[in-house]
């Protein structure tokens, strides 16, 4: 599957495949960005829905050693129940030729439809899109959570049966003052996630309520009991 991986040399694109299908684009983006900024600053992500692209999706970091952590971290990650397959991307995107002052807007060698909007505002987007996720279809406990004070410790729920420590660890500690993640023995649909403080738990908490780990699981978090 990955006989020509060697002959890509290193870049910031990680190209990635084996993704599943009946994931919405808005949403497949918003997951990506989520899971792979803990490697570093994302210039953009690219997920297309044409018949030849599904499946796929195209990551962009500002530097090559992000791409490089995430592609040996991140290869076979189960994802949406699918393990992601990632390999450089063949050719430099146009969001680093816009960073690097050499994008040809006409007249260069290719026009690629996916061609990457301005850094700033993909970033913008992607993390007010995470912001914004809806928790999940019965918003209920959501409602409920609102009324806890805040707590360095979240509390979370709906979580899928796979999910595990390494899984819950790299999605949050791509935050500031992220200390540990706590599994409860015996239950695998609850978790604890622990801060420095009551403000950094709280744009985790933020950033990340909604984040579905499989299509069918939206993980809510609310503010632990004190």
């Amino acid at each position: 599957m990955f006989m020509h991986q060697m002959d890509i040399r290193p870049n910031q694109t990680i190209y990635i495949n084996n993704l599943n299908e009946k994931v919405k684009k808005p949403e497949l983006k918003e997951s990506l960005y989520g899971l792979f900024s803990q490697f570093g600053p994302i210039l953009d992500v690219v997920a297309l829905k044409t018949p030849k692209m599904r499946g796929q999706a195209f990551i962009v970091f500002k530097e090559i050693g992000a791409a490089t952590n995430a592609l040996r971290s991140m290869q076979g990650f189960p994802f949406y129940d699918k393990q992601m397959r990632l390999q450089y991307g063949k050719s430099e995107s146009d969001a680093v030729s816009k960073m690097k002052g050499t994008f040809r807007q006409e007249g260069g060698k290719r026009k690629d439809p996916s061609a990457p909007k301005k850094a700033k505002k993909a970033k913008t987007s992607a993390t007010a899109a995470a912001a914004t996720a809806k928790p999940s279809e019965d918003g209920d406990g959501a409602d409920e959570a609102a009324d806890l004070p805040p707590n360095q410790i979240l509390f979370l729920t709906s979580l899928p049966e796979e999910t595990n420590e390494m899984m819950l660890q790299m999605l949050f500690n791509q935050f500031p003052g992220f200390k540990e993640v706590r599994l409860i023995p015996g239950r695998h649909d609850i978790a604890f996630v622990e801060f420095d403080t009551d403000a950094q738990s709280a744009a985790a908490r933020s950033a990340l309520q909604g984040f579905k780990i499989t299509p069918t699981h939206a993980m809510r978090i609310s503010f632990a009991k004190k």
